[in-house]
């Protein structure tokens, strides 16, 4: 792809929103953390925050290739349709683990949906569709994990 200032300024849109669900894993997950009684799960839980804030690193540095700074603000577009982890916190408060992992699951879907939309949306390059790629598939086989959390 030849990065012309519209087609940066949309991977640089894209890559925010993913930055922002991100974020939104990160907190989610830390907080979930917080509010389980399993030591376990709550391993599990801030490792699954860590990646997240490795996937964070991973595209900050595809939008500094770019040549442009991260928005901090967060999220363009991906980011603004759907805040889930947010919007679920509050199933944190109660304490109850299935609850937990349920929020946890709504949330790692919503994340999938967003991920498979910014590949939908061509506005990425090669090595930024390897990356987004990666992260989702690995976002899909946490889900897959909690699930069967879920199960057990």
């Amino acid at each position: 792809m030849i990065h012309t200032d519209e087609t940066t300024e949309k991977a640089v849109s894209t890559l925010n929103g993913l930055i922002s669900i991100l974020e939104d894993g990160k907190l989610g997950y830390t907080n979930a953390a917080e509010h389980v009684s399993s030591p376990a799960i709550k391993t599990d839980f801030l490792d699954y925050a860590r990646e997240r804030a490795l996937f964070i690193v991973e595209i900050q540095d595809e939008i500094n290739k770019l040549g442009k700074s991260t928005d901090t603000a967060g999220g363009g577009p991906l980011g603004a349709i759907h805040r889930a982890w947010i919007d679920i916190k509050s199933s944190f408060t109660s304490g109850d683990t299935e609850a937990i992992i349920n929020a946890c699951i709504s949330g790692e879907e919503a994340a999938i949906e967003k991920y498979k939309m910014a590949l939908e949306h061509n506005h990425l390059d090669g090595s930024q569709i390897a990356i987004v790629s990666k992260q989702l598939n690995s976002i899909e086989n946490t889900l897959a994990k909690i699930k069967a959390k879920k199960l057990s």
